[in-house]
């Protein structure tokens, strides 16, 4: 696949697992070997598939919004806004993906809170 069709197979993964709520139809853009390096979260489809429904059902009003993302080759980078609850100033997500064989097989992230004060006037989208 090209990078713009590993990008367009990110985005919909992502939408399609976070904001629309449904992970095991996401999940079919999964490899057969699905690695996590997010600690909180296991290997594998099952294992994504789980942790979404738990993140969830922590915070059922959950919505991710996506700022930007960037592909070359097999990665793709996201940087988003993660709201755990409507109104909350959120937390800034880099993610960062794998796609092998149109799937993907691979998934790092860095999370950081939003603070409510900055020592300058950029935010951090």
């Amino acid at each position: 696949m090209s990078a713009a069709a590993n990008k367009a197979l990110v985005l919909a993964f992502y939408q399609q697992a976070f904001n629309d709520g449904r992970p095991e139809q996401a999940a079919v853009h999964l490899g057969t070997t699905y690695t996590q390096h997010n600690p909180g979260a296991p290997d594998g489809a099952e294992g994504f598939i789980g942790y979404v429904h738990w993140l969830r059902g922590q915070f059922p009003e959950l919505h991710l919004d996506i700022k930007r993302a960037i592909a070359e080759d097999d990665l793709v980078v996201t940087h988003s806004n993660l709201h755990l609850k409507p109104g909350d100033l959120g937390m800034a997500v880099a993610d960062l993906w794998r796609v092998a064989d149109d799937k993907i097989v691979e998934h790092w992230d860095v999370v950081q809170e939003v603070p409510e004060k900055s020592s300058n006037d950029n935010t951090m989208f």
